[in-house]
């Protein structure tokens, strides 16, 4: 998390209110109930709360679907209702909503499209998200052949696809295995690494827990708690001490001792365990190392390389490095053409000149062929046909110059 007194302001909010009305204009629901909330850059920000305490809601009016009944809200010091913002978002809904006749493939260049991606960047994007979230070896199934966990991926996926300086993720982990949400969980500390700002709306304790930076805790469309969770996890009145496993007449003589010192005895000893989450990922591991078969998700692969700090501006050296090459080479072919052979490039010796060097490099770099191995399928080389009677090629051919002087005969005497 960045320091305070580096802090940018993505989205904030000031008494904001959502109630929704019937058509005779009643209060039906107040969703959200006057929240001050402030979402910073390069942050991991986590919304938290039971279903129907207003999660939805505040995403909602943060993308501009919904309009705020009162108070106000910002999204990267504009309107939500801006256009010029969308492009910056990235939004994983609830239900990921997908065209069932498309593949993944097709899916990832639909909304790269949308973004005014180039060709070449949406296919690379594309194979490195599908890479990314295991769904690379089903890449040309229809998404309406996917279980729920796989279009969550898919999903994702999409909610990359335009690297957002801002990613909104709601409920991410809803219809995933424990593989997939372990991988969920270690994609969003990851972007939080690289300067991502990631809100992440879930009812799932251990989801928020994990991940985020900051929290807030919603009830009934009210902030009942927030601050990091440091703040709101930390236990004042216990202190914990972790060694090795004691002997039980240590474990005596050490409440002894507290008991002389502090007044107090031990509450509880026990031996600890590990997480159920710990022991499945290293269980599936075990049988990933021993080459067992699976048809369902496989383990995804690293983050998409479009997504680190330095992608784009690696790519565009690379672009400026290349073009020009690309632009002097056409023109040099273009100066030893037919049409310009003799020609020189502007700037550059001659194109008679070149010639002679690469002619002369070949040369003394030539080696001697060896003879083409026959093929089944290569065309054979046309042979002369042996001792043919050429008389009746003859005939005719004298046959048709005698014709050809009748006719220009009948043509003299017709002037």
């Amino acid at each position: 998390m960045v320091s305070p007194t580096s802090r940018v302001t993505y989205v904030e909010m000031v008494g904001l209110t959502k109630v929704f009305k019937d058509f005779w204009m009643r209060t039906k629901a107040k969703a959200v109930d006057d929240v001050d909330l402030v979402i910073y850059a390069h942050e991991i920000f986590g919304l938290l709360g039971p279903n129907g305490s207003g999660k939805s809601t505040i995403i909602k009016m943060i993308l501009g679907l919904l309009h705020p009944t009162r108070g106000r809200l910002s999204v990267f010091g504009k309107e939500p209702t801006d256009v010029g913002i969308k492009k910056r978002i990235g939004f994983l809904p609830e239900e990921s909503y997908l065209y069932r006749f498309l593949n993944p493939r097709e899916t990832l260049d639909y909304y790269g499209k949308l973004f005014g991606l180039d060709r070449r960047t949406r296919r690379r994007r594309t194979d490195e998200l599908l890479e990314m979230v295991g769904l690379a070896h089903v890449a040309h199934r229809p998404i309406g052949e996917f279980s729920k966990g796989m279009t969550r991926r898919i999903g994702l996926a999409q909610a990359l696809v335009n690297d957002p300086d801002l990613l909104i993720l709601d409920e991410p982990t809803a219809g995933l295995d424990p593989i997939g949400t372990r991988q969920v969980k270690n994609l969003i500390l990851e972007l939080g690494k690289r300067g991502k700002t990631i809100l992440l709306s879930s009812h799932l304790l251990a989801d928020v827990e994990d991940v985020c930076d900051r929290m807030v805790m919603l009830y009934a469309g009210r902030i009942r708690a927030q601050g990091t969770v440091d703040e709101l996890l930390r236990e004042t009145d216990r202190t914990v001490i972790q060694v090795g496993r004691l002997a039980p007449e240590t474990i005596s003589r050490i409440e002894q001792v507290i008991q002389q010192a502090e007044g107090k005895g031990i509450d509880r000893v026990e031996v600890p365990r590990q997480r159920l989450e710990q022991f499945f990922m290293e269980l599936v591991e075990k049988a990933r190392r021993e080459q067992v078969e699976t048809s369902g998700v496989v383990h995804g692969g690293p983050t998409a390389s479009f997504l680190k700090a330095d992608e784009t501006r690696g790519e565009k050296l690379i672009e400026t490095l290349t073009s020009p090459e690309e632009d002097e080479i056409g023109r040099e072919v273009a100066s030893v053409g037919p049409a310009g052979a003799g020609a020189a490039a502007p700037g550059g010796p001659p194109a008679d000149e070149v010639l002679e060097a690469l002619m002369k490099g070949e040369e003394e770099h030539e080696e001697p062929l060896a003879e083409p191995a026959h093929t089944p399928d290569a065309a054979p080389v046309p042979q002369a046909p042996p001792d043919i009677d050429t008389s009746v090629i003859d005939t005719l051919l004298a046959g048709g110059d005698a014709a050809d002087s009748a006719d220009e005969t009948e043509q003299t005497h017709g002037s």
